[in-house]
């Protein structure tokens, strides 16, 4: 729930962190303190401890890195604080150091309410989480740019067949073992590869794996 003007012009806007580096948290306790209007009132090392402060602390943003090395990941934890069946549920913005696609869409359809780079500068982490208090979405401009490219480039279509065999790669079976599996000779499957290959725009599995990911044509 957003904060009404009045609201956020007496009172600072309340932050949760959520990383699982304790010289990162410090540094942005550090950080977030010297920011007038702001003030971190709990820390968390990993999601299950984010999910369960941020429903005793009752922030109105938390700070969620998606990298989390224990615990629910980021975007889980981020699910579970947006969808929080409770009024004023706080907004979640993501800070973190990775800016690919399906890890933006990921974050999004989790319900964050903007996504922010670790490498920004402060003014922006800043303006960030007061935007996020009062409602408003942000994108850190790599961020916007990576969604704007991906609006811009539909996805490659690929046939049923063609997703089943990048799944079976993904799952990093061998052309000889794809071929066992679908009852059909080692050289057919490296022709539907190589077509898979050309639509995708890449020269090998394991780019066309990472490009089946990035624009989520893998479940």
């Amino acid at each position: 729930m957003s904060r009404s003007a009045a609201e956020s012009a007496h009172t600072p806007v309340s932050v949760l962190l959520c990383d699982d580096h304790d010289v990162v948290r410090a540094g942005l306790l550090a950080l977030l303190s010297s920011a007038p209007g702001i003030e971190v009132i709990g820390e968390a090392r990993n999601g299950a401890e984010a999910v369960a402060l941020a429903a005793s602390l009752r922030p109105d943003v938390v700070l969620m890195d998606l990298g989390l090395g224990s615990g629910n990941d980021g975007v889980e934890a981020t699910r579970r604080i947006a969808h929080a069946d409770a009024p004023g549920s706080p907004r979640v913005l993501v800070l973190t150091d990775y800016d690919t696609d399906a890890d933006i869409a990921r974050a999004f359809e989790a319900g964050a309410a903007g996504h922010l780079l670790k490498a920004e500068p402060p003014e922006e982490l800043f303006a960030a989480i007061r935007a996020a208090a009062a409602g408003r979405s942000t994108l850190a401009a790599p961020v916007a740019h990576h969604v704007l490219a991906q609006m811009r480039s539909p996805r490659p279509t690929l046939t049923d067949r063609e997703l089943h065999i990048l799944g079976r790669l993904a799952r990093g079976l061998s052309i000889r073992e794809i071929a066992r599996a679908l009852s059909t000779s080692e050289v057919t499957i490296k022709t539907d590869l190589a077509r898979i290959y050309d639509k995708l725009g890449v020269a090998g599995r394991t780019a066309a794996v990472s490009v089946a990911r990035d624009q989520r044509l893998l479940p």
